[in-house]
């Protein structure tokens, strides 16, 4: 485990250990803060793990996923906040100089197993191929375009193997089939799924995380989309999709992305 990872899965640990000399030594003082239901800054942080460490009911953190590429840590994390209910997220966080210079992370409640009845965190969690990291990065900064922005939608079957492609999204089943058919159920709903702006694309090995912008029904929305590349082709993928909360309700005005 790189150090970098070590120092993130360190910082959040923080949140179930309430210690907040720990999150200070970790974080630099101007922190920057992307989620936007908290302040910026290292003291807003410490504030946080301090108000957490004196809840009644103790916080949980178990990180599943855990990559590094670059400055950067992306992780995949099943929060419980003072007993307030699972959530599953993902986490972004920046280094400079050694310490934790910013972050940014979507969130979403635990669901039941989708159609094929695999969850939100199962399958596979180390990094292979690390040789490919930039191809992969690649493919899916292509897919991204390609397909999620419908520059080229013609192109969808060509990023697949058949129909081999493990989905761990609440709502939609397997395949790229299970895929057809979810987007056309939502279709036939109103409801539109739109990507405007990738902000982030970050990799390493077979594991790829989109950071994208876009609408969902019409509501401003984050999309944070995990895949998994093998042999050229996607073969996996985990998501949390987070609505972006009205700006009058930002505690920062760093922005979501």
């Amino acid at each position: 485990m790189s150090n970098n990872i070590q120092k993130a899965k360190d910082l959040i640990g923080c949140f179930a250990s309430g210690d907040v000399e720990k999150a200070k030594s970790l974080l630099k003082e101007n922190y920057i803060q992307h989620n936007l239901s908290y302040a910026t800054g290292r003291e807003a942080f410490c504030g946080s793990v301090a108000y957490l460490g004196s809840a009644p009911v103790k916080t949980t953190v178990n990180t599943i996923r855990a990559y590094e590429d670059g400055d950067k840590v992306f992780m995949q994390t099943v929060y419980n906040f003072a007993g307030a209910g699972e959530q599953v997220a993902f986490d972004i966080f920046r280094f400079e100089n050694g310490l934790i210079a910013e972050h940014w992370d979507n969130l979403a409640a635990i669901s039941a197993p989708n159609p094929s009845g695999r969850t939100q965190i199962d399958g596979q969690t180390e990094a292979r191929d690390l040789d490919k990291t930039e191809i992969n990065r690649k493919i899916i900064k292509d897919f991204l375009y390609d397909v999620m922005q419908g520059k080229n939608p013609q192109k969808t079957p060509t990023y697949f193997d058949g129909d081999t492609y493990l989905q761990h999204n609440t709502g939609i089943a397997d395949g790229l089939s299970g895929l057809g058919a979810a987007l056309e159920a939502l279709g036939k709903a109103g409801i539109a799924m739109i990507y405007d702006k990738v902000h982030q694309v970050l990799a390493q090995g077979d594991m790829v995380l989109g950071v994208s912008e876009g609408t969902f029904g019409g509501k401003p929305t984050a999309y944070y989309d995990l895949w998994r590349v093998e042999n050229g082709k996607i073969a996996e993928h985990w998501d949390v999709m987070e609505t972006i909360a009205e700006k009058s309700a930002w505690a920062n005005n760093n922005g979501k992305f």
